[in-house]
């Protein structure tokens, strides 16, 4: 296992710094995509609860795997829309950026979820005192509901952030150099499953641990008192 790791440090590092780009990345649209959803969700308007669902509806539902690749060979292959200029790397540049978007399409039904939830544990009382204040729908969002709701959320937003993590794998299979591309590369040379199974477990316990830790005391920092 050790002689593994000296042989592939570098690799190893690459990949697992992929993945935490990956991570990051899509964590961040995957939260402001949600947000807009979850927000849609309550809207009083019709249509945007509608669309809200059916955004919801679909994306839960839908395999990851499936999403990655219709955006790396039916967006980006087929209609040729690209998000990185042509260069020696742009097929890379553009797979790596298209697992963002699945990525962050796919996780912002689970964050919208997660906040509607948080949304629905705002007493009504307030969202009526701020209209009897003259504040509009989104007013009274933003100010009074949203910093409540995501205080009441943290925990269920790191599961949603850890599973984001252990979903970045999936990238994968649209030729994204992450963490178990390089598992998989790894097996096809190496004559030992179990020590490089242990050494991406490892990896991914490293990344994950701290995130569970870090919002489980932010949870309990941040809780709202009812």
């Amino acid at each position: 296992m050790f002689d593994l790791i000296s042989e592939y440090d570098s690799q190893l590092l690459d990949a697992f710094w992929v993945t935490i780009k990956l991570t990051a990345f899509s964590a961040i649209g995957a939260l402001v995509l949600g947000t807009i959803v979850a927000a849609m969700r309550v809207s009083p308007v019709p249509v945007a609860r509608w669309v809200g669902t059916l955004y919801v509806t679909i994306f839960r539902n839908t395999p990851l795997t499936l999403i990655l690749v219709f955006c790396s060979i039916g967006l980006y292959s087929t209609l040729r829309v690209k998000l990185a200029a042509e260069g020696p790397d742009s097929l890379a540049e553009n797979n790596f950026r298209w697992a963002v978007v699945g990525l962050s399409v796919y996780t912002a039904a689970f964050v919208c979820e997660s906040l509607r939830a948080g949304i629905n544990t705002v007493p009504l009382g307030q969202s009526e005192a701020g209209r009897s204040l003259g504040l509009g729908f989104l007013q009274n969002l933003r100010l009074i509901v949203m910093p409540q709701a995501f205080r009441s959320v943290i925990a269920p937003l790191g599961s949603v952030l850890i599973a984001l993590t252990k979903n970045s794998t999936v990238a994968s299979a649209i030729g994204v150099a992450e963490a178990s591309f390089l598992m998989a590369k790894m097996l096809d040379t190496e004559a030992a499953l179990l020590a490089i199974g242990a050494i991406f477990a490892l990896g991914f316990v490293i990344l994950t641990l701290p995130m569970g830790l870090l919002f489980g005391y932010i949870a309990k920092r941040f809780e709202v008192a009812r």
